[in-house]
């Protein structure tokens, strides 16, 4: 069996300096995701993606039913399309439904899905809205902070701050 010059095994990593390295490797990814902060971020993020879950089926199984119920609003919203350019099946028979449009290869502006989804967004907008004010009432305890604009730098900065402004100015603290 063909062997390595004395010269060419430097060459070759050893075994200990890879353990050393992965090792190092692992001290600092481990560093790095056990650190508190992280895993409070993690936590709250898995936390806001079932508190989506759960306002987004609000609104959509509690909220949106009786808003598709009013005169000027059509249950089948998001079914609503125009067709740009017609598919070869376009002169037989038409298309009731948007995905008879797609599926015969019709190029369709689906503005319903649009106005569907901007509804949405506002039902859910309205529906945090709504309970962040709740929440402030029960807890006393605003999650809406109210902004003004300072009459020093000009910009939109929390009523609180723009309130101990002055007293930093006359302390010199600022």
């Amino acid at each position: 069996m063909p062997r390595l010059e004395d010269d060419q095994e430097s060459f070759l990593p050893s075994t200990s300096s890879f353990k050393q390295r992965t090792q190092s490797a692992w001290d600092s990814f481990s560093d790095f995701a056990l650190r508190d902060n992280v895993l409070e971020v993690a936590v709250g993020l898995i936390l806001a993606a079932a508190f989506t879950t759960v306002v987004s089926s609000f609104v959509s199984d509690i909220i949106l039913p009786p808003i598709a119920l009013l005169p000027f609003f059509n249950q089948n919203i998001g079914e609503k399309f125009a067709v740009l350019r017609e598919g070869p099946e376009y002169e037989e028979k038409g298309y009731n439904t948007l995905k008879q449009a797609l599926d015969d290869g019709a190029v369709v502006m689906a503005y319903g899905s649009f106005l569907d989804t901007i509804i949405r967004f506002i039902a859910i907008a309205l529906v945090l809205f709504g309970m962040a004010r709740a929440y402030g009432w029960a807890a006393n305890d605003s999650i809406i902070k109210k902004q003004v604009k300072c009459k020093y730098c000009r910009k939109r900065i929390s009523e609180k701050v723009c309130k101990s402004i002055p007293v930093l100015l006359l302390t010199g603290d600022a």
